[in-house]
């Protein structure tokens, strides 16, 4: 694949609304192309509920936040069309250099092709016809870990990606973080919580888990994740305490970013961790580790090889993957890192 060179792009949009772990998978690129054009303006469209990860960001000049969970709604259909309306001209009146389509699904396609500009690039797989509203396509294959395939599109652009780095925006001091929640200055982050209930290893056992830590184990989540960290923590022996529904995102970077060691299902926090060069622990049953593990070489990812795995489910009735991995196994995984 050989590399376009565009010339002295002024403005450049990224299109990449979520999720939380896709989003993380996205700052190697930004970190590439900032570096690579540091004179544009880089935009960036955003899902509602994660602008934090931008709020403040050195090297995003505006953010696009779009409502794309309410767009789903069938009876705000008249107001969807609205904001529709007035977000593609108001894109359009932008006049991009260059539209990078990361999330490559239909709507995001549709918001590339809306903002009329003559340098639009994606991937060639994928989905839900989105490549169609692309002037130029880039295979970013499957057994690829996401970071690496965004990274392809940076190489595309002519850009370094040599040395991978995750540009968060400014974080509160950690120690800070800790002290508002009441929590010891050394910990270890649990994470039982993920968006896909099939990726969840069981809460009992990370409570277990927990007990047998040599240092307290901080229990993170949101609101909907509070009865599982209380869960957790029931089954702790006292030796964690949840601030599950208590951080905003920015609180929960921080937080992990203070932790000696993360923890974690295949979540958002788990690749947050991954970025801040935190030690990780990950627990993986039908996802990919190979595509969507932790990035890094210092990390740990420990699964079963059933025959059924990675099958990629929402849900499973058999989840044999996550059944089958014992907690002495994941403790003594703990031990060995943090040593």
């Amino acid at each position: 694949m050989e590399a376009i060179k565009p010339a002295r792009p002024k403005k450049i949009l990224i299109i990449k609304p979520s999720s939380l772990g896709d989003i993380v998978h996205s700052l190697p690129f930004l970190n590439a192309v900032h570096k690579r054009f540091p004179e544009a303006e880089i935009h960036w469209v955003v899902a509602k509920g994660f602008e934090q990860m931008f709020e403040g960001h050195p090297m995003i000049k505006k953010l696009w936040v779009i409502k794309k969970d309410e767009w789903k709604k069938i009876n705000r259909l008249r107001h969807t069309v609205r904001e529709l309306k007035v977000l593609y001209n108001e894109l359009k009146e932008e006049r991009f250099s260059i539209v990078v389509d990361l999330q490559g699904l239909l709507r995001s396609g549709l918001i590339a092709k809306a903002t009329n500009t003559p340098l639009r690039i994606g991937f060639k797989e994928a989905r839900e016809g989105s490549p169609l509203f692309y002037t130029h396509s880039i295979e970013g294959g499957k057994d690829v870990h996401a970071v690496d395939r965004y990274l392809r599109i940076a190489r595309y652009l002519d850009c370094d990606t040599a040395d991978v780095q995750f540009p968060f925006s400014p974080l509160p001091d950690p120690s800070l973080v800790a002290r508002h929640l009441s929590l010891p200055d050394r910990y270890i982050v649990l994470v039982p919580g993920a968006r896909k209930p099939a990726n969840r290893w069981p809460a009992e056992r990370f409570g277990r888990l927990a007990s047998m830590l040599p240092i307290k184990a901080v229990v993170t989540g949101s609101r909907g994740d509070m009865k599982l960290a209380e869960a957790v923590v029931g089954h702790s022996k006292g030796n964690a305490v949840s601030v599950a529904g208590k951080t905003d995102l920015k609180s929960l970077i921080s937080l992990i970013r203070g932790a000696r060691l993360v923890v974690s299902n295949d979540s958002g926090p788990m690749h947050i961790a991954a970025g801040l060069r935190v030690p990780v622990v990950a627990i993986f049953g039908p996802a990919n580790p190979v595509r969507t593990g932790p990035y890094g070489t210092i990390h740990k990812v420990i699964r079963k090889d059933i025959s059924c795995s990675p099958c990629y489910k929402r849900t499973c009735k058999s989840p044999d993957c996550l059944d089958e991995i014992r907690v002495k196994d994941v403790a003594s995984a703990v031990i060995d890192a943090l040593n």
